[in-house]
Protein backbone atom coordinates (compact mmCIF):
# COMPACT_ATOMS: atom_id res chain seq x y z
CA UNK A 1 0.00 0.00 0.00
CA UNK A 2 1.30 3.47 -0.60
CA UNK A 3 1.88 6.30 1.52
CA UNK A 4 0.32 9.60 1.29
CA UNK A 5 3.19 11.27 0.31
CA UNK A 6 3.84 9.03 -2.72
CA UNK A 7 0.06 9.71 -3.48
CA UNK A 8 0.44 13.34 -2.77
CA UNK A 9 3.34 13.85 -5.44
CA UNK A 10 2.28 16.36 -8.65
CA UNK A 11 2.93 14.86 -11.82
CA UNK A 12 5.79 16.72 -12.62
CA UNK A 13 7.70 14.60 -9.89
CA UNK A 14 5.87 11.30 -10.92
CA UNK A 15 7.27 11.52 -14.63
CA UNK A 16 10.56 12.93 -13.33
CA UNK A 17 12.13 9.60 -14.23
CA UNK A 18 11.30 9.51 -17.98
CA UNK A 19 10.65 12.52 -18.79
CA UNK A 20 13.45 13.01 -21.47
CA UNK A 21 13.12 8.93 -22.50
CA UNK A 22 12.31 10.04 -26.16
CA UNK A 23 14.43 7.75 -27.48
CA UNK A 24 12.85 4.24 -29.14
CA UNK A 25 15.97 2.22 -28.69
CA UNK A 26 16.83 2.67 -25.28
CA UNK A 27 14.59 1.69 -22.60
CA UNK A 28 14.69 3.00 -18.68
CA UNK A 29 14.88 -0.24 -16.61
CA UNK A 30 14.09 -1.34 -13.09
CA UNK A 31 14.83 -4.50 -13.15
CA UNK A 32 14.99 -8.06 -15.57
CA UNK A 33 14.37 -11.39 -13.80
CA UNK A 34 12.70 -15.07 -13.90
CA UNK A 35 9.95 -16.04 -12.12
CA UNK A 36 6.68 -17.94 -12.38
CA UNK A 37 3.97 -16.01 -14.35
CA UNK A 38 1.70 -14.61 -11.63
CA UNK A 39 -1.33 -13.49 -12.98
CA UNK A 40 -3.21 -13.81 -16.11
CA UNK A 41 -4.26 -17.16 -17.67
CA UNK A 42 -0.44 -17.72 -18.25
CA UNK A 43 -0.13 -17.84 -14.31
CA UNK A 44 2.16 -20.76 -13.22
CA UNK A 45 4.61 -20.41 -16.38
CA UNK A 46 8.23 -19.75 -15.79
CA UNK A 47 8.20 -16.39 -17.55
CA UNK A 48 10.99 -13.43 -18.20
CA UNK A 49 10.00 -9.98 -16.46
CA UNK A 50 11.24 -6.56 -17.64
CA UNK A 51 9.98 -3.99 -15.56
CA UNK A 52 10.77 -0.73 -16.03
CA UNK A 53 11.10 2.67 -14.46
CA UNK A 54 8.42 5.30 -13.32
CA UNK A 55 4.44 5.64 -13.71
CA UNK A 56 2.41 8.54 -13.83
CA UNK A 57 -0.32 6.86 -11.33
CA UNK A 58 -0.44 6.24 -7.82
CA UNK A 59 -2.75 3.47 -6.71
CA UNK A 60 -3.26 3.29 -3.64
CA UNK A 61 -2.43 -0.35 -3.31
CA UNK A 62 0.63 -0.61 -5.66
CA UNK A 63 3.03 -3.49 -4.83
CA UNK A 64 5.28 -2.24 -7.16
CA UNK A 65 6.51 1.34 -5.84
CA UNK A 66 10.32 0.34 -5.69
CA UNK A 67 9.93 0.94 -9.20
CA UNK A 68 8.90 4.06 -9.40
CA UNK A 69 12.54 5.74 -9.76
CA UNK A 70 15.41 4.03 -10.14
CA UNK A 71 16.08 2.39 -12.89
CA UNK A 72 19.19 2.26 -15.49
CA UNK A 73 19.06 3.02 -19.12
CA UNK A 74 19.84 0.32 -21.81
CA UNK A 75 19.70 -0.17 -25.51
CA UNK A 76 17.51 -2.60 -26.69
CA UNK A 77 19.80 -5.27 -28.16
CA UNK A 78 21.51 -5.28 -24.77
CA UNK A 79 18.18 -6.42 -23.08
CA UNK A 80 17.46 -8.92 -26.09
CA UNK A 81 20.84 -10.30 -25.72
CA UNK A 82 20.05 -10.50 -21.96
CA UNK A 83 16.92 -12.08 -21.90
CA UNK A 84 18.48 -14.64 -24.67
CA UNK A 85 20.64 -16.43 -22.01
CA UNK A 86 18.23 -17.11 -19.90
CA UNK A 87 16.49 -19.15 -22.70
CA UNK A 88 12.86 -18.96 -21.77
CA UNK A 89 10.14 -18.27 -24.30
CA UNK A 90 7.68 -16.26 -23.01
CA UNK A 91 8.21 -12.60 -22.44
CA UNK A 92 6.65 -9.70 -19.68
CA UNK A 93 6.81 -6.08 -20.11
CA UNK A 94 5.56 -4.72 -17.17
CA UNK A 95 5.95 -1.78 -14.69
CA UNK A 96 5.50 0.73 -13.34
CA UNK A 97 4.05 2.02 -16.43
CA UNK A 98 6.00 0.47 -19.87
CA UNK A 99 4.30 1.97 -22.60
CA UNK A 100 5.16 5.89 -21.05
CA UNK A 101 8.27 5.37 -22.69
CA UNK A 102 8.98 4.93 -26.74
CA UNK A 103 11.39 2.18 -26.39
CA UNK A 104 8.83 0.17 -25.31
CA UNK A 105 6.84 -0.37 -28.08
CA UNK A 106 9.94 -1.12 -30.07
CA UNK A 107 11.11 -3.51 -27.99
CA UNK A 108 7.79 -5.47 -28.16
CA UNK A 109 7.84 -5.45 -31.71
CA UNK A 110 11.64 -6.93 -32.00
CA UNK A 111 10.28 -9.86 -29.32
CA UNK A 112 7.15 -11.13 -31.11
CA UNK A 113 9.25 -11.25 -34.45
CA UNK A 114 11.66 -13.43 -32.34
CA UNK A 115 9.51 -15.53 -31.53
CA UNK A 116 9.05 -14.84 -27.97
CA UNK A 117 5.04 -15.15 -26.29
CA UNK A 118 4.98 -11.45 -25.29
CA UNK A 119 2.97 -10.16 -23.04
CA UNK A 120 2.92 -6.70 -21.52
CA UNK A 121 1.02 -5.51 -18.43
CA UNK A 122 -0.56 -1.61 -19.01
CA UNK A 123 -2.25 0.38 -16.31
CA UNK A 124 -5.64 1.40 -18.84
CA UNK A 125 -4.18 4.73 -18.74
CA UNK A 126 -2.53 4.64 -21.54
CA UNK A 127 -3.47 3.72 -25.05
CA UNK A 128 -2.71 -0.08 -26.43
CA UNK A 129 -3.70 1.37 -30.42
CA UNK A 130 0.06 1.38 -31.25
CA UNK A 131 1.03 -1.84 -30.01
CA UNK A 132 1.57 -4.59 -32.41
CA UNK A 133 -1.24 -7.45 -32.59
CA UNK A 134 0.77 -10.06 -31.70
CA UNK A 135 1.82 -8.98 -28.11
CA UNK A 136 -0.71 -10.55 -25.60
CA UNK A 137 -2.07 -6.99 -23.10
CA UNK A 138 -3.20 -7.18 -19.48
CA UNK A 139 -5.10 -4.35 -19.26
CA UNK A 140 -5.48 -3.03 -15.62
CA UNK A 141 -8.78 -1.05 -15.37
CA UNK A 142 -8.50 1.00 -11.75
CA UNK A 143 -11.31 0.48 -9.74
CA UNK A 144 -12.69 3.07 -7.31
CA UNK A 145 -10.51 2.13 -4.61
CA UNK A 146 -7.18 2.62 -6.26
CA UNK A 147 -8.00 6.38 -5.94
CA UNK A 148 -7.10 6.16 -10.26
CA UNK A 149 -10.23 5.33 -11.79
CA UNK A 150 -10.49 8.87 -13.27
CA UNK A 151 -7.89 7.78 -15.52
CA UNK A 152 -8.89 5.07 -16.87
CA UNK A 153 -8.66 5.51 -20.94
CA UNK A 154 -11.50 3.25 -22.00
CA UNK A 155 -11.05 3.37 -25.76
CA UNK A 156 -9.02 0.99 -25.39
CA UNK A 157 -11.73 -1.75 -24.63
CA UNK A 158 -13.11 -0.75 -28.24
CA UNK A 159 -10.03 -2.37 -29.76
CA UNK A 160 -8.88 -5.64 -27.65
CA UNK A 161 -7.85 -8.05 -30.07
CA UNK A 162 -7.47 -11.68 -30.14
CA UNK A 163 -4.94 -12.40 -26.91
CA UNK A 164 -5.97 -9.60 -24.81
CA UNK A 165 -6.77 -10.10 -20.74
CA UNK A 166 -8.75 -7.44 -18.75
CA UNK A 167 -8.11 -7.21 -15.29
CA UNK A 168 -10.16 -5.38 -11.81
CA UNK A 169 -8.19 -5.52 -9.04
CA UNK A 170 -10.97 -5.93 -6.45
CA UNK A 171 -10.62 -4.08 -2.99
CA UNK A 172 -14.47 -3.27 -2.25
CA UNK A 173 -18.21 -4.27 -2.96
CA UNK A 174 -17.69 -0.96 -5.06
CA UNK A 175 -15.50 -1.80 -6.62
CA UNK A 176 -16.82 -5.21 -7.61
CA UNK A 177 -19.93 -3.54 -9.07
CA UNK A 178 -17.70 -0.86 -11.02
CA UNK A 179 -15.98 -3.69 -12.77
CA UNK A 180 -19.24 -5.56 -13.59
CA UNK A 181 -20.73 -2.41 -14.59
CA UNK A 182 -17.84 -1.93 -17.39
CA UNK A 183 -17.74 -5.42 -18.74
CA UNK A 184 -21.53 -5.13 -19.19
CA UNK A 185 -21.18 -1.54 -20.92
CA UNK A 186 -18.18 -2.96 -22.98
CA UNK A 187 -19.61 -6.35 -23.82
CA UNK A 188 -16.14 -8.08 -22.18
CA UNK A 189 -17.52 -11.35 -21.06
CA UNK A 190 -17.73 -11.97 -24.62
CA UNK A 191 -14.93 -10.35 -26.44
CA UNK A 192 -12.21 -11.26 -23.82
CA UNK A 193 -10.69 -13.16 -21.35
CA UNK A 194 -11.70 -10.85 -18.08
CA UNK A 195 -9.76 -11.36 -14.77
CA UNK A 196 -10.77 -10.26 -11.25
CA UNK A 197 -8.22 -9.89 -8.31
CA UNK A 198 -8.59 -9.31 -5.18
CA UNK A 199 -6.73 -7.07 -2.74
CA UNK A 200 -6.57 -9.31 0.19
CA UNK A 201 -5.62 -6.43 2.81
CA UNK A 202 -8.86 -5.09 1.89
CA UNK A 203 -11.88 -7.56 0.93
CA UNK A 204 -12.16 -11.08 1.59
CA UNK A 205 -10.90 -13.75 -1.29
CA UNK A 206 -13.24 -16.36 -0.15
CA UNK A 207 -16.32 -13.89 -0.22
CA UNK A 208 -15.39 -12.22 -3.98
CA UNK A 209 -14.93 -15.42 -5.40
CA UNK A 210 -18.76 -16.00 -3.82
CA UNK A 211 -19.85 -13.11 -5.22
CA UNK A 212 -18.74 -14.28 -9.00
CA UNK A 213 -20.16 -17.84 -8.71
CA UNK A 214 -23.64 -16.49 -6.99
CA UNK A 215 -23.59 -13.78 -10.32
CA UNK A 216 -22.39 -16.40 -12.83
CA UNK A 217 -19.85 -14.13 -14.05
CA UNK A 218 -17.91 -15.54 -16.81
CA UNK A 219 -14.83 -13.65 -15.65
CA UNK A 220 -11.43 -15.73 -14.03
CA UNK A 221 -10.97 -15.36 -10.36
CA UNK A 222 -7.35 -15.60 -9.67
CA UNK A 223 -5.05 -14.36 -6.68
CA UNK A 224 -1.48 -12.81 -7.26
CA UNK A 225 0.53 -16.11 -7.73
CA UNK A 226 3.81 -14.43 -6.93
CA UNK A 227 2.62 -12.53 -3.77
CA UNK A 228 1.61 -16.00 -2.27
CA UNK A 229 4.86 -17.32 -3.05
CA UNK A 230 7.28 -14.55 -2.05
CA UNK A 231 5.06 -11.65 -0.77
CA UNK A 232 6.21 -8.33 -2.00
CA UNK A 233 10.11 -9.08 -2.70
CA UNK A 234 11.42 -6.90 -5.44
CA UNK A 235 12.53 -9.57 -8.45
CA UNK A 236 9.86 -12.38 -7.37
Amino acid sequence: MLSQELISQPMTERMGPIRNKANSEELLVHEIYTSVQGESSYMGLPCIFIRTTGCHLRCSYCDTAHAFFEGKSYSLDYIINKISLMNIKLVELTGGEPLLQKASFTLLERLVNLGYTTLVETSGAVSIKNINKKVKVILDIKTPSSGESLKNYYPNLDILWPGCEVKFVIGSLEDYEFAKNICERYSLYDRTHVLFSPIVARINPAMLADKIVEDKLKVRFQMQLHRVLFGEMPGK
